[in-house]
């Protein structure tokens, strides 16, 4: 091993979440309606084995050699049945991570005349609805925190020189929850929505 070999096998290396179990990407897509511009959200297929009836993005697993722009961009054709020429990038919002998994949200434009005409896929999408940014201003969501302690009970201690009493610092996650809406916004794609809202401001 020399440096030369090592300089090789980071040249084509793409930095993302030490250990992820998957890479994924949606689509937060935005409409210009009569009354202002909303956010479009999906209701996931009962059928479903993860989450079903939830509400979520267009959005999937990134496959090999794609980016989290392309992802979105195949995940929304597929769910919603909007070429990519109908969406206007804007720019990619910061990733989030849920367990082991890392999430590239992607901001566009739907150039599109009514959802509720969408050619869905049933299979993965029961319906969609949207929600003015201006509600969305107006009604910021209600913050939960929870804390997922740790308990190693058969951690080596003695190989690393603590105590079996360490103090292990807990994990902290946000969960925030929009009410008053046609179905409840919570969790990851209200996390989602929330920094989209702090990004744009007023």
């Amino acid at each position: 091993m020399d440096i030369a070999r090592i300089r090789d096998k980071l040249s084509a290396h793409r930095p993302t979440l030490q250990g992820a179990r998957g890479e994924y990407a949606v689509l937060a897509p935005l409409l210009e309606q009569p009354d202002g511009i909303h956010l479009l959200y999906e209701v996931r297929a009962a059928k479903l084995h993860h989450q079903p009836g939830e509400v979520c993005f267009p959005g999937g697993e990134m496959e090999p050699g794609e980016t989290p722009v392309t992802c979105a961009l195949r995940e929304t054709r597929e769910e919603l049945g909007v070429a990519a020429d109908r969406i206007e990038i804007i720019g990619q919002l910061d990733f989030v991570l849920r367990g082991q998994s890392i999430i590239y949200p992607v901001l566009a434009v739907l150039h599109i005349d009514d959802p509720a005409a969408l050619p869905i896929g049933p299979d993965e999408v029961a319906e969609v609805f949207t929600v003015p940014l201006q509600w969305l201003r107006e009604h910021p969501p209600e913050i939960y925190r929870r804390k997922v302690p740790i308990h190693p009970e058969d951690f080596p201690y003695d190989a690393v020189g603590v105590a079996p009493d360490y103090p292990w610092a807990p994990l902290g996650i946000e969960v925030p929850i929009y009410r008053g809406l046609s179905h409840p916004l919570w969790g990851l794609t209200a996390r989602i929505t929330a920094h989209l809202m702090e990004q744009i401001g007023e």
